[in-house]
């Protein structure tokens, strides 16, 4: 927790009220959480209506650039061709790719084809093709604020095996957003997730998961889906983080390729699926930022 202040000091969150008529109230009620062995937020989770509108303002750019990419998603483009199209929309709009360069990664978006779980690299090589499933994940800054989210796409006609993935996929979202309030577990997330996924037949990927987001492109809190409820960071009023589970139709087990370091494919070489939306836990529920 912050340094301690006084009742009548203007409030850290930079409201320009007094403490006692702003957050005086939240961070007593953080500190009884604490107490009784919870895992709280601290303030550097917490933003503030200024951070708040910044966020939101970077998010319109991610939504509508995926919504560009879903009016030109075709059979016969290259995952490259996404690629561009994510750059020159988000830059035309004002925003920066977060990826591109992000800790030597190459490029501007995540196009994870069938059997990648996540973090697939563009390439003028990998052409889209009837039957297949593509992740598009994209991030962007503007301003200084970060905005992150993540759509599937169907290529023509496919499986019906591939289509119900994806379709329990965008439900494990729901699911997951319904757990979204003030004061409760991003366990009791997390289980409804994971217990979702299970009914239907599948897996959720344990090692990668969803993340804080604003003010940079990882932040804390660490979101995971396999989780339990009562357990976990509690969720409070400011905090904004992604809901991304990787669900598999096959086992769960991943693995990195060794080639780019980068691209996490499912060990089965079973397809996985995954939607990204990035929340904002306000005072009676959630605000969807990007999708």
């Amino acid at each position: 927790m912050a340094k301690k202040i006084g009742r009548n000091d203007p409030c850290w969150c930079g409201s320009g009220k007094k403490y006692k008529s702003c957050h005086q109230a939240f961070d007593d009620k953080l500190m009884k959480l604490k107490d009784a062995g919870h895992i709280v937020p601290d303030h550097s989770m917490i933003k503030t209506r200024e951070q708040i509108e910044g966020i939101r303002e970077s998010a319109k750019i991610n939504v509508a650039v995926l919504d560009f990419i879903a009016e030109h998603m075709k059979a016969g483009i290259s995952t490259e061709e996404i690629d561009r199209m994510v750059f020159e929309r988000t830059t035309r709009m004002g925003g920066y790719p977060a990826t591109l360069n992000y800790q030597g990664y190459p490029k501007s978006s995540c196009t994870s084809l069938n059997n990648q779980v996540c973090h697939g690299i563009p390439s003028e090589s990998v052409i889209l093709k009837e039957g297949d499933i593509l992740n598009v994940d994209i991030s962007t800054i503007l301003n200084g604020y970060y905005s992150d989210s993540s759509r599937m796409f169907c290529i023509g006609e496919i499986s019906p095996e591939k289509k119900r993935l994806v379709e329990v996929a965008h439900e494990c979202i729901d699911v997951g957003l319904k757990e979204v309030r003030p004061w409760g577990f991003l366990g009791d997330m997390g289980q409804a997730i994971h217990d979702y996924a299970f009914s239907h037949g599948y897996t959720v990927v344990r090692e990668i998961g969803g993340h804080g987001v604003g003010l940079e492109f990882h932040e804390d809190p660490w979101v995971g889906y396999n989780s339990k409820r009562g357990t976990e960071m509690m969720m409070a009023p400011g905090m904004v983080f992604t809901i991304e589970p990787m669900i598999n139709m096959g086992r769960v087990e991943i693995y990195i390729d060794d080639s780019n370091g980068w691209t996490a494919y499912t060990e089965d070489g079973k397809p996985s699926a995954q939607w990204e939306v990035q929340v904002l836990v306000t005072e009676d529920g959630y605000e969807i930022l990007s999708y």
